[in-house]
């Protein structure tokens, strides 16, 4: 990192590197240090980062704590970091996963103005839209390799995505109106606490009925992962209730609410999806093993589970080495991803919990894991979508819940709103009664 500082190059993480409990100007200066009078001398600094935020447009205090601002504007700290240091050269790395569609907007007039100062700038994303707006070529690759450059001012989105997959992609989901049923999961005055003991999840109503999507959209840490984790059973329920099919389950275990009818397509595929020293075709039968054809009197039947196991891996065009008997470990994380929606979507639960079902994902599987969980609808199953990818909330849900510190705050139809005003209502914008 210090050579490429030298060279003037710079980067913004996908994942921020910043220390919370520092404030702006700290963390802009760590490493590089200014010394006056044998101290860190802290005011000619933040005086710097003033003139640059000025500059720039970026509108950032230098005296704030990092813990203390969005997440929109601590990436603005990390460009400042890079300009601090006379980077020339800017690498973006998926930098727009978790802002808001305003924060996209003003992150784009950024990388405008600094290619206007010109600063040479590197962004790397799977967002065609990000690089229509912004880029002036880009390069193609596809399962590793480089396949081609092109000017973007010459090319379609639709073409760049069929470059990006091999074929021809639909970026429009295909479904008829919904017709929803009886209520599959009811939330009522759900309370549940964070890592640090903080009330993450607070007082929470929401209902998912049978042959509907409901989409959960919210800036990252508002309360999402809380309120999976409790509904799925990994973090424990201070209050409030969770009915999956009419039946309470807050106290269930995972077995026990998987076996009323709930999967789980986890935000962290790693952590609670895989068990990665396992084989494919074990990671297929996590929930299942027990039961029949895979089990009999206790014993595994593995021509039953390498059957299924097979089938899994041809219909959902999961890519591993060996084919069933692939360390899971070994595997691309877009294929992992395919692994679990597989297994998720096989069983045919009647509550399908999606969180980020894409994220990793090419836009040609994109499409099909879309086409996927709108089938789960149509059979009458009730499927709730957690993603921060506003354009995939509003294609597939039937409803929109838009969360902000830990409360639904309005549900909206999302044939009558658009980007802007969830992104409004995502920053914490009042909008009218809140609704459940």
């Amino acid at each position: 990192p210090n050579d490429a500082n030298r060279m003037h190059i710079g980067m913004v993480h996908q994942h921020f590197k910043l220390v919370h409990n520092f404030t702006v100007t700290e963390n802009i200066i760590l490493g590089l240090e200014p010394f006056k009078a044998g101290k860190i001398d802290i005011d000619s600094a933040a005086k710097r980062i003033k003139e640059l935020s000025d500059q720039y447009g970026l509108k950032v205090d230098p005296h704030v704590k990092i813990e203390d601002i969005s997440v929109g504007m601590q990436q603005r700290v990390e460009i400042l970091k890079m300009l601090y240091r006379n980077a020339e050269i800017l690498i973006f790395d998926e930098p727009t996963a978790v802002l808001t569609p305003q924060e996209i907007h003003d992150l784009m007039n950024i990388m405008k103005r600094l290619i206007e100062e010109g600063k040479s700038i590197i962004l790397i994303t799977h967002k065609l839209a990000e690089i229509k707006e912004v880029a002036d070529r880009c390069s193609v690759l596809r399962k590793g390799v480089y396949i081609t450059t092109v000017d973007v001012k010459d090319t379609s989105e639709e073409m760049m995505a069929e470059l990006m997959v091999g074929r021809k992609v639909s970026f429009k989901v295909d479904k008829k109106e919904a017709i929803p049923g009886k209520t599959i999961l009811d939330i009522k005055g759900l309370m549940v606490k964070d890592n640090r003991k903080l009330d993450a999840v607070k007082g929470l109503d929401l209902e998912v009925k049978e042959g509907e999507i409901l989409g959960i959209a919210g800036i990252d840490g508002n309360g999402q992962s809380e309120l999976i984790e409790a509904i799925t059973g990994l973090r424990k329920v201070e209050g409030g209730v969770i009915k999956i099919d009419g039946s309470e389950v807050e106290k269930l275990s995972i077995r026990e609410r998987v076996e009323k009818g709930m999967g789980h397509i986890p935000e962290d595929r790693h952590k609670f999806g895989l068990v990665l020293d396992y084989s494919l075709e074990y990671n297929f039968i996590l929930q299942t093993y027990y039961q029949e054809p895979f089990s009999r009197k206790g014993l595994l039947k593995r021509s039953a589970i390498r059957e299924f196991s097979e089938r899994m891996i041809k219909e959902f065009d999961v890519r591993s080495g060996q084919g069933s008997i692939t360390a899971t470990r070994s595997m691309s994380g877009g294929n992992q991803q395919k692994a679990i929606i597989a297994r998720e979507i096989s069983r045919s639960p009647k509550l399908l919990i999606a969180a980020q079902p894409t994220r990793g994902l090419d836009v040609g599987a994109i499409e099909y894991i879309h086409k996927r969980l709108v089938e789960e609808r149509d059979k009458n199953k009730a499927v709730l979508l957690i993603s921060l990818e506003l354009d995939e909330i509003l294609n597939l849900s039937d409803r929109i819940a838009v969360i902000y510190e830990g409360k639904i705050v309005k549900i909206l139809d999302p044939k009558h709103t658009d980007e802007n005003e969830i992104g409004m209502l995502m920053a914490g914008a009042k909008g009218g009664q809140k609704h459940a």
